[in-house]
């Protein structure tokens, strides 16, 4: 686990999760939606985290919701472009 969390993020537990009642799975990393998964999907996910520690779910919750950042996060303070 140490070589796949090099800068120990997952111990912050920025991932979290929430369950609908109509089985729908609402993924947030600090405190905002990413992922919504639902059937077949959401299924799989709470089999696999419920049998897991934290450390161990925050990873999962972190493949599922992959490369959701692309680094244009910034884009409008630091960009001399956009300034008005």
């Amino acid at each position: 686990m140490n070589d796949i969390d090099k800068r120990n993020k997952l111990k912050e537990e920025i991932f979290s999760y929430r369950v609908s009642k109509d089985n729908k799975v609402f993924i947030f990393w600090n405190g905002k939606q990413v992922r919504i998964l639902k059937g077949k999907e959401s299924n799989k996910f709470l089999s696999k985290v419920s049998k897991k520690d934290k450390m161990e779910a925050q990873l999962i919750m972190a493949k599922i919701t992959g490369n959701f950042k692309r680094g244009n996060e910034k884009i409008g303070k630091k960009n001399k472009r956009y300034k008005m």
